[in-house]
């Protein structure tokens, strides 16, 4: 038993750092290449900031464990609304200036509706999957063209801001680029065995462990770039970087395992994570948004409701590990 946890604590601690070095290096190589602070911003860091998910569900996949591809989905869409966002307005109140981002959370919506279709029979099929990523290829074409007509947003100088915080020649960008990614391959491919034999010693479903243990570990990354932002008083960044990565677990991380495996998902998946994740994104949504004269801004009660949200969920599934013992 010892071993797997190591490996699990080993490879989650690998998994953050590589992330870290492999979203600097991938912005500052987009940088050199020529793509817009927005674009940057939208699409590499927002979806680089998901790469663990992507890694260790495509391999979970790999290995024959479906359920823990999309447990990993799921729950870290989970833990980046009430852990982290939660978390940072509970710090500091979150301010919602960039329309990009208030256009985003509508679509983010209009994704966790389109997922729970797809779940209604438990199960997500080869070409669902396929739908899901050809749902995020017409995001990602909409996001390009879109901004190249898009005036300056609040959250350009957020981005252009972080990346000269860290500037980096093209050799150095390109490097960290390859070395953090194969990283995250070898931290993800050590965390996912190490999952599996705990699931396997406590005798629960990889589901379980995906939407738990693995959920948290990997969204570590998008903790940090938000304390980070958050120093800096760049909010939009704190909040894009959510919004991005759980359009991107929902769309790339389930719809590569699903084309990889279909995936047995369950009907526990769309009557308890399912709902916990949109009622969650729902809450997200109305927090930020302008209704009724209350300012765009997620305030501290409104981050600590949902940290108290993701905190019971997670008591909850904690109990389903005990009481299965």
């Amino acid at each position: 038993m010892l071993l797997p946890i190591l490996a699990v604590v080993f490879g989650l601690v690998l998994l953050v750092w590589s992330a870290e070095k492999f979203i600097d290096g991938a912005a500052a190589t987009s940088r050199w290449l020529g793509l817009s602070p927005l674009l940057i911003g939208m699409l590499v860091i927002g979806f680089g900031t998901s790469a663990p998910e992507m890694m260790v569900s495509v391999l979970a996949a790999l290995d024959g464990n479906p359920g823990l591809a999309v447990g990993n989905a799921y729950g870290s869409n989970i833990a980046n609304i009430g852990l982290i966002l939660g978390l940072v307005a509970l710090i500091a109140p979150l301010a919602v200036h960039s329309s990009v981002i208030r256009k985003e959370m509508p679509i983010l919506m209009l994704v966790m509706l389109a997922t729970g279709l797809i779940l209604l029979d438990g199960f997500v099929a080869r070409w669902e999957a396929v739908c899901l990523l050809l749902a995020l290829v017409v995001f990602i074409v909409v996001s390009i063209v879109r901004s190249r007509n898009q005036p300056d947003d609040a959250i350009v100088s957020e981005v252009a801001e972080t990346l000269d915080s860290k500037p980096m020649s093209r050799g150095k960008s390109i490097m960290w680029t390859l070395v953090g990614l194969a990283l995250l391959i070898a931290s993800s491919r050590l965390l996912v065995w190490g999952a599996v034999e705990i699931a396997v010693r406590f005798g629960v479903s990889d589901l379980i462990v995906g939407l738990t243990v693995v959920a948290i570990g990997t969204s570590l990354p998008e903790l940090a770039s938000s304390i980070t932002a958050l120093r800096r008083k760049e909010h939009d960044l704190v909040i894009g970087n959510v919004v991005g990565s759980n359009l991107f677990n929902s769309l790339a991380v389930v719809g590569l395992a699903g084309i990889i495996a279909p995936i047995d998902a369950g009907r526990e998946v769309l009557v308890r994570d399912w709902s916990v994740m949109t009622g969650m994104t729902l809450l997200m949504i109305l927090f930020a948004f302008s209704w009724r004269g209350r300012p765009r801004r997620i305030n501290r009660l409104e981050g600590g409701i949902l940290l108290a949200l993701f905190i019971a969920y997670t008591g909850y599934m904690v109990s389903v590990v005990v009481l299965s013992r």
